[in-house]
């Protein structure tokens, strides 16, 4: 008797799990991780300590001021506005395009993919990990942003309620962020250079400021610009309610879900390698 050996292939579940496996691995065993850990508590104290002229100093009047802007923010009114933890989103990007560029120039995509021709799995594992880097930096911004303000004399008071919920929206908005750079870097796959800076680009908000500043002189709403565009990571701020957290969180679900389709569907339909 003839006995025929099926072989079952790997759930959904079991697919991003190996792949979250090695991905992780692949982080926690880089430099790279933790070199940007280091430059997102470093990134507050440069742009919050007084200056010795003093001009530094009117950024900012209260150490949570370098965490999230004061009040939603629909058009950016100062640089203050977004120099606290939305920077993270800006080396963040650059972080990815590292982490992922890496995986072309070392020849890792051409033998995954060779063996494992799930597009989508790849880029949900890439958005998740990158996200968790994110969120990592998050926290060390949040270390380095309050002991220089500390430093710096800035005022501690607060609404700890607001603060808690506007660092857990920024950091929720990590996998929006995360989804989209790893697109940018999946277009961008062949021109390593062209994907760092499309990464810092985006992560600035260059582009959605002009937008909005054209959308304000049409005297039209800017809300759609500050709850989506912006990935609502400006409108958690230090007036921030349950509201804006579940913003964010839909908003970053939206952006992950829209991103990693895009993604899987250009991976699927061009060479990878």
């Amino acid at each position: 008797m003839t006995h025929e050996l099926k072989f079952k292939s790997p759930s959904f579940s079991e697919r991003l799990k190996g792949m979250l496996g090695v991905d992780f691995y692949r982080l926690f065993h880089t430099p790279m991780f933790y070199i940007f850990l280091v430059i997102a508590a470093i990134i507050p104290a440069l742009v919050s300590m007084p200056s010795q002229d003093g001009t530094t100093a009117a950024l900012y009047s209260n150490v949570w001021q370098i965490i999230a802007a004061s009040k939603p923010l629909y058009v950016i009114e100062s640089i203050a506005d977004y120099a606290n933890m939305n920077m993270v989103f800006i080396f963040g990007g650059i972080m990815v395009s590292v982490f992922i560029g890496h995986d072309y120039k070392s020849g890792y995509v051409k033998q995954l993919f060779t063996t494992h021709a799930k597009k989508q799995d790849y880029m949900m594992s890439k958005s998740i990990v990158c996200a968790f880097a994110m969120a990592c930096m998050c926290v060390t911004y949040l270390i380095g942003g309050t002991a220089s303000g500390m430093l710096a004399g800035y005022s501690l008071e607060v609404n700890a309620g607001s603060l808690i919920l506007a660092i857990l929206g920024k950091m929720v908005m990590s996998l929006g962020w995360a989804s989209l750079y790893t697109f940018l870097n999946v277009i961008f796959r062949r021109y390593f250079g062209v994907s760092i800076g499309s990464s810092f680009f985006f992560g600035t908000g260059i582009l959605i400021i002009g937008v909005a500043a054209i959308v304000e002189n049409l005297a039209l709403p800017t809300s759609f610009l500050n709850i989506f565009l912006y990935g609502s990571s400006v409108n958690a701020c230090l007036t921030s309610s349950f509201g804006t957290l579940i913003s964010c969180i839909a908003v970053s679900a939206v952006w992950a879900v829209i991103y990693n389709v895009a993604g899987s569907i250009i991976l699927s339909k061009s060479d990878v390698y």
